[in-house]
Parts: structure tokens; sequence; C-alpha cells
């Protein structure tokens, strides 16, 4: 069928992008599910579609520039080609970091929805490293920002240095006075 052949020759295959996806998918739902079963603002859903977004558009952007390069190669030395295949990255660092900061709740006590506004950034990122072909990467990454959200975090609390609990309702505020 016409319609699972790559609109560019030279990008990923189809079962390329499908890894890619669901490589994004298994590593990212993980940090999802974290936040989901703390209750944070953005649970499973919002970190799977920031990283599918950030996954699709980095596999749109390898397949731009393999496509870019086929084109170089083609008209070798008729003019000057420029790759920058870190532009995409650089807009949806940025782009990103906007949406997380909308996460980020500011009251009398504290300020809360940090650790939800960077893994939605991290979530973009490991799609991003999964969208390029960065497989290696995008697991470590993944797995580290695991044990920080669940391992790490139950360490903190057995010593004096503790984690400061978000209210349990938007506008409360935790009353430890």
């Amino acid at each position: 069928m016409d319609v699972f052949i790559n609109f560019l020759e030279t990008g990923p295959s189809v079962w390329e992008m499908i890894l890619r996806m669901g490589l994004t998918m298994l590593f990212v739902g993980l940090i999802g599910i974290e936040r989901q079963m703390r209750q944070k603002i953005a649970g499973v859903t919002t970190h799977l579609m920031v990283a599918f977004g950030a996954c699709g558009i980095a596999i749109l952007q390898d397949a731009l520039y393999l496509d870019a390069l086929a084109l170089a190669e083609e008209h070798a030395g008729e003019f000057e080609v420029v790759l920058q295949r870190q532009r995409v990255i650089a807009q949806v660092v940025t782009g990103v970091g906007f949406l997380g900061a909308g996460t980020i709740l500011k009251t009398q006590s504290g300020i809360y929805g940090l650790t939800t506004a960077a893994t939605l950034w991290l979530a973009s990122m490991i799609g991003l490293t999964f969208g390029m072909g960065g497989y290696l990467i995008g697991i470590v990454m993944s797995l580290f920002s695991f044990i920080f959200l669940t391992v790490f975090r139950r360490l903190l609390e057995k010593t004096s240095i503790k984690h400061v609990k978000s209210p349990d309702i938007l506008g409360s505020e935790v009353i430890d006075k």
C-alpha cells in the first residue's frame, strides 16, 4: 500500500518509525505512570502526548535531514547546502519549556510542580532522542529518570532531607506550621 511508503525516500522506514515511537511509549510511559500514581497535574497521557509530539517531529527532522543530505550529494559542487539537525531540538526545548511553566504553582507556602514541569521537559527530550534514533541514550535517560523519581526519592525520605509534598487540592496550602 502506498500509504505505508515513506514520503521521503531517504528517511527512516515505517518499522524504524514504529520502533522509535514504541520505545518512546514504553520509557516515557513509565515516567508518566509514576507521575499519575502520585496524582500530579500531568500524568501518563500528558507525558506521552508531549513525548510523541517530540518524537514525531524528530522523525520528520531526521527524514528531512537525510533527504537534504541526498540532495546535496546529488548536486555536489553546484550549490552550498547547510544542514542543521539541531534546529528542531531547539524549538521543542523552548516550546515544552513554556508548557512546563504552566504546571508550576506558587502559593504562600511554597512552589509546587517543578518536578512535573521537569518530567514534561524530559519526556520531550526522550521523545526527541528516540525520534532521532538515539536508542541507547534514550533508554539511559529514561531509566535514570525513573530511578530519580522512585528509588532516589525513597532514599532521601529516610534522611533529614525531606521532599516537600504538594498540596492535595489546587490552591490549597500545606499546613505544617
